[in-house]
């Protein structure tokens, strides 16, 4: 696997970045869809899986997977080029298409504003949400105990995202703008879809069907 010019990746991601739109640019929710991607550093395929939701029931109408030899090797900050194919290919697998992503990953919460969210929900075109379960960057006020204290996440002094204590006794995750959604909106569908878990059923779920897919694949 040949190591990509990373200064040509990084003005690639700053040009999706001026591509995102960080307001609400959505109509009706009626589907969301929730996006993982499995792939470990040490391994050379990635797998994605998309699982389409029905609003406010949370039942599951459809799901898609993929699994793609990875075209370039597992670098911070430069993971959209990675996994993003392969998510691309799953929703192009869908039967029925999702109005609101919520991908496992960062947002704008990134060096260079641009994340696995924003990476994917900016070529797709489609209202994107990062949640991530890490930090990439910024810094953040201490966070209340009580479960849905929320605080700003800061980098070089611009708000890229939410911490948000999301179930008691378990880490906080992070919120960011994918793609055609305000910050207000992307933490009042998080926590809309929450059901009393530290991860939104989407996420959740997409989470389990690409590690099936990672089971399949190498079954």
């Amino acid at each position: 696997m040949t190591l990509p010019d990373l200064s040509v990746l990084r003005e690639e991601q700053r040009d999706l970045a001026a591509r995102t739109v960080r307001e609400d640019a959505l109509g009706e929710v009626r589907l969301i869809g929730g996006v993982d991607i499995s792939a470990s550093r040490f391994e050379q395929e990635v797998h994605a899986a998309i699982v389409v939701l029905e609003w406010p029931s949370l039942t599951e109408v459809a799901r898609a997977g993929a699994s793609q030899v990875a075209r370039m090797p597992y670098i911070t900050g430069f993971l959209g080029f990675r996994e993003v194919p392969a998510a691309v290919s799953a929703w192009h697998d869908l039967p029925v298409k999702p109005d609101l992503l919520m991908v496992d990953g960062q947002g704008l919460e990134h060096p260079r504003r641009c994340g696995v969210a924003t990476h994917l929900g900016v070529t797709l075109d489609v209202p994107a949400i990062g949640v991530a379960k890490s930090r990439l960057c910024g810094t953040w006020p201490e966070l209340p105990e009580p479960v849905d204290s929320a605080v700003p996440i800061t980098d070089r002094g611009e708000v890229v995202g939410m911490l948000l204590r999301s179930r008691l006794r378990a880490k906080p995750i992070h919120i960011s703008i994918g793609h055609r959604i305000s910050l207000d909106t992307a933490m009042r569908w998080v926590r809309a879809t929450l059901r009393g878990r530290r991860l939104p059923e989407p996420t959740r779920r997409a989470h389990d069907a690409a590690s099936v897919v990672r089971k399949a694949f190498l079954a």
